[in-house]
């Protein structure tokens, strides 16, 4: 298959994770030691288990993620490494309400064997052009 389809598949699978709030198949998605810079946090988070850890104390507080679109894809393979960029539509539930946000995200993808996982995560605000 395809490099760019694999990448291209895994995003898809990330991203429906995320937007079914399914927190075992979304963090399956990346790998142990992905790190994550996202535009909400003061600091980095450094490896899938700090940001697992961070997912669960939102959700104990009522966080849920109700729907998530993607658009504009954009695909960038570096030998074992594929850079995956595009926008974010994402509907959620926190601090008692409902929030619309419109975000962009560059996501790294390593080669793992046969199977592509993330291995960063970068969440920033989708500035109007």
């Amino acid at each position: 298959m395809d490099q760019t389809l694999q990448v291209q598949q895994a995003a898809a699978e990330l991203v429906a994770a995320f937007a079914s709030n399914d927190s075992a198949r979304y963090f399956a998605c990346f790998s142990e030691d992905a790190t994550f810079l996202f535009h909400t946090l003061a600091q980095p988070l450094l490896t899938r288990r700090a940001y697992e850890n961070l997912w669960a104390q939102w959700q104990a507080e009522g966080f849920a993620v109700l729907a998530c679109q993607s658009s504009n894809p954009q695909i960038s393979l570096q030998g074992e490494v594929a850079i995956f960029m595009h926008e974010v539509a994402t509907h959620i539930h926190a601090a008692g309400q409902e929030q619309q946000l419109a975000e962009r995200e560059t996501i790294v993808f390593r080669r793992y064997g046969e199977r592509w996982l993330a291995c960063h995560e970068h969440l920033s605000v989708l500035s109007p052009a």
